[in-house]
């Protein structure tokens, strides 16, 4: 799958050196669903990149792009399930995606000021869950298999990989501020095949076993409670987190976009077929 995604970002890159590329930039705030969070947007965090789209027809694009984002949960911050304040755990994440996606504007952006638009595709992302210790030090959570990952026995034989594949999805409004400029508001969702994003997945794993193959880190992370006055370290039995359902990540952010840019670039280099004389809500004429 992998191998599958890189070939098309491959694709997508020739088709754009010989065709009409837009760019564009985004900055907004990143959130995540998951075990440590009880609403819907809590602790947001910032996210940023940058698009290269392509232009198919006048309402349908292709766009790839990457994004770096921050994802973070707390049980200290639950309000509605305040027992889960006495597991006290927490944990942040950074985020590197690449994304390739189709978008459907609803309305011909050639001719319309503005239209609502969705979109859909594949992306593989990189994270690396960590917590800050009792000292102030920060901690990665992977290596510590909090739940008994890699150990044998355990239903997960290795640890969870940092590398994931992911299903992009959503949609937002685009707005032409000019011929060349274009805004866009855009919430994305994420849907993801791990439920380690936030480190908290199923069980306790036993204490004897995770501290002789992990060490004493392992055990004052997986368990939190006891900073809190919640009582000792729980049994292998007590649930620490669901798995029934995946964990996810969003985004909502504002794009920037420079249209034209490669006829642009033709008009400045004075090759055939540079600079489009065109207005936003007149009929388009194709090129």
């Amino acid at each position: 799958m992998f191998k599958l995604f890189f070939l098309l970002i491959g694709s997508f890159s020739t088709l754009l050196s010989f065709s009409q590329l837009q760019v564009g930039l985004f900055g907004g705030l990143s959130n995540y669903q998951g075990d440590l969070v009880d609403k819907l947007y809590q602790k947001p965090k910032a996210a940023f990149g940058l698009n290269l789209s392509y232009q198919i027809t006048n309402r349908i694009n292709i766009r790839g792009g990457i994004t770096f984002a921050k994802v973070s949960g707390a049980d200290s911050l639950n309000t509605k399930q305040t027992n889960l304040q006495e597991r006290n755990l927490s944990f942040e994440s950074p985020i590197t995606e690449f994304s390739l996606v189709g978008e459907f504007n609803t309305f011909d952006l050639e001719t319309k000021k503005w239209s609502p638009y969705v979109f859909a595709g594949l992306a593989v992302y990189h994270y690396n869950p960590y917590t800050i210790d009792q000292s102030g030090n920060k901690v990665f959570l992977q290596p510590l298999g909090t739940e008994g990952q890699g150990l044998p026995g355990y239903d997960e034989p290795k640890l969870y990989s940092l590398t994931q594949l992911a299903l992009p999805f959503g949609g937002g409004v685009k707005y032409n501020v000019t011929d060349n400029f274009r805004l866009a508001f855009e919430i994305g969702l994420r849907k993801l095949f791990t439920d380690h994003l936030d480190d908290v997945s199923g069980n306790y794993v036993d204490e004897s076993r995770l501290l002789t193959a992990r060490g004493q880190t392992a055990i004052d992370l997986a368990y939190r409670g006891d900073e809190v006055g919640a009582g000792p370290y729980p049994s292998p039995d007590v649930i620490r987190g669901s798995s029934k359902n995946k964990d996810g990540y969003y985004y909502i952010a504002v794009t920037y976009t420079l249209r034209y840019f490669f006829d642009k670039y033709k008009q400045i280099a004075g090759l055939p077929g540079g600079g489009r004389q065109k207005k936003v809500g007149c009929p388009a004429t194709r090129y």
